[in-house]
């Protein structure tokens, strides 16, 4: 199974953030484990271990990126579970498929081009799906936010589970005053001096900064249609495991 383009918009017309992710993916994973001292592998590997306990027969993972979380299905999921893998950004899809034939589930993995705001897949297709800090990326200021939360659930089979990672706002003030530094002095200065992308990584420090709180995220979530919204914070509430179902 190989990339496939499904309804993107072309290159030339892509929106500034898939323009912006295309142009990190070399560095990406990079960044990732440095600027979280590897704990974003740790949280990636919580958030699909809640969602097959379940054992899901078909799963998304939507906005995949360089395929961390497909990754960890592959691993995981049981030998009969579909696993598909969506992004717009062509450059994160050929690294995602590149990384999985080289760690060994490349077959088992479906990566599809699309557009989460159009999804190109029939409604109620999914037991699961699960997202890995992207979920922030699809409603952090983003004008086509209620087109995406409406596609995701969609997709969803009814009583079909929704598990997503996070970045999130620590309840405790000094905790969250202290994360925030780190976001504005190491996440934006490291980050693009590690991933070669300055404005990337401007961005991705000021939206974890500025995004919703964990119990605004749960709002979200219902407002959308999602029933049985919750969360659990990760170290204090840098990040949180979210779960709804459609």
């Amino acid at each position: 199974m190989g990339t496939r383009p499904a309804g993107t918009a072309s290159r030339s017309s892509a929106l500034p953030l898939q323009r912006m992710f295309d142009s990190v993916h070399r560095y990406y994973d990079r960044s990732n484990r440095v600027l979280t001292l590897g704990c974003d592998q740790r949280w990636r590997r919580r958030c699909i271990e809640q969602l097959l306990a379940e054992r899901p027969r078909r799963v998304l993972d939507l906005c995949c990126g360089t395929g961390d979380m497909a990754l960890w299905l592959a691993r995981l999921a049981a030998a009969d579970c579909r696993i598909v893998a969506l992004d717009f950004s062509r450059p994160m899809l050929e690294t995602a498929r590149a990384k999985a034939e080289r760690l060994g589930p490349g077959p088992r993995i479906e990566f599809v081009e699309g557009d989460a705001a159009a999804l190109p897949f029939p409604a109620a297709h999914f037991d699961g799906v699960t997202l890995g800090f992207a979920f922030r990326n699809l409603t952090y200021h983003n004008p086509r936010r209620e087109r995406c939360l409406a596609e995701l659930h969609r997709v969803l089979r009814p009583g079909g589970h929704l598990v997503f990672a996070e970045t999130s706002q620590p309840a405790w003030r000094p905790w969250r005053a202290a994360v925030h530094l780190y976001h504005r002095l190491v996440v934006r200065h490291a980050g693009a001096w590690l991933g070669g992308n300055r404005d990337a990584y401007r961005y991705l420090a000021q939206s974890a900064a500025d995004y919703l709180s964990a119990p605004q995220v749960v709002e979200l979530l219902a407002a959308a249609g999602f029933r049985e919204p919750g969360y659990r914070h990760l170290l204090g509430g840098v990040a949180a495991i979210f779960s709804a179902r459609a």
